[in-house]
């Protein structure tokens, strides 16, 4: 690819999606490419009030921007791959996925809030009023303490921390790598500062696959900006949420589906971890092996036999 042509990249227009854009269109340049980025309003973004389920079927951050990308009017975009659905147009694919950061949930608490000294996990006043939109974050909240009140939030980061500081919550969930990309970028600003911000154990309070993770999608048959994102591409990420989206696919998840996988390299070998919330009951299943490929599969009956139980 010459240094002279320019990319065109997808994104959202929140300050979370630019930031992750900014940071692949800055590692192209460095290659010598050009990029510009071109902001697509996604029907997710259009309704930032209702359940994600009412929106429309799975996908509703990313249905736009995957047409623009068929349409040719960008060469690639950048998604949270956590938005994407298991399925997609058949004429794209995931050129690259960088290396991942942070796939675990954070809580988000006021200081006032907080449980006494001694209760380490989900630190939390009883009866503590906790906002999500995330099927799966309001199953784990309400399997691990029931007596929690759980309501409805959504909107970018910024909007949900300032509700969160105005009192509306005493607490929120959010993913640490979105916390920590805006941060990076002092998007936040002193928004913290009165907050305690506690790290949801992953193997615990089992994240949404490929959270964390980006995915650079591009068409299939543009082999010059396969070449380009070839070289970005974090081969230990990739296979970690392709084992996630995976059991994932194998779930029939969506965006209103709690379910969470969490894959990761120990003793030399992958271990992934699954949640599922089915008919008020929450199971969980772990394997391990060295063939990623056969991780998902492998979860997914676990948690099938648990739920036929």
């Amino acid at each position: 690819m010459s240094a002279r042509d320019k990319l065109r990249l997808g994104t959202r227009g929140s300050d979370l999606a630019r930031t992750q854009s900014g940071t692949v269109a800055a590692a192209l340049e460095r290659l010598g490419l050009r990029v510009d980025l071109t902001i697509i309003k996604t029907s997710g973004d259009q309704n930032t009030t209702s359940a994600f389920a009412s929106i429309g079927p799975q996908g509703v951050f990313v249905r736009e921007i995957e047409q623009a990308l068929v349409e040719r009017r960008i060469e690639l975009a950048v998604h949270s791959f956590k938005d994407l659905p298991t399925k997609s147009p058949p004429e794209l694919t995931i050129g690259a996925v960088p290396a991942r950061v942070d796939p675990a949930d954070l809580l988000l608490v006021r200081r006032a809030a907080l449980a006494g000294a001694g209760d380490d996990w989900l630190p939390l006043k009883a009866g503590a009023r906790v906002g999500t939109a995330s099927a799966r974050r309001r199953a784990w909240l309400a399997h691990f303490r029931p007596d929690l009140v759980v309501e409805p939030l959504r909107g970018n980061v910024p909007t949900r921390v300032r509700r969160l500081e105005e009192g509306t919550f005493d607490a929120i969930v959010l993913a640490a790598a979105g916390v920590e990309r805006l941060q990076a970028e002092q998007r936040l600003g002193s928004a913290l500062a009165d907050v305690a911000v506690l790290r949801l154990d992953p193997e615990r309070f089992v994240p949404a696959p490929a959270q964390g993770a980006l995915a650079i999608q591009c068409r299939r048959d543009d082999a010059r900006v396969l070449a380009a994102l070839a070289s970005i591409d974090d081969a230990p990420s990739r296979a970690a949420v392709t084992a996630e989206r995976d059991a994932l696919a194998r779930a029939e998840g969506g965006c209103d589906v709690a379910f969470g996988a969490y894959c990761e390299v120990v003793g030399g070998q992958h271990e992934l971890v699954a949640m599922l919330e089915r008919g008020g009951a929450v199971h969980a299943a772990r394997v391990a092996g060295a063939e990623v490929g056969t991780l998902g599969a492998a979860v997914w009956a676990q948690l099938d036999a648990a739920v036929r139980r």
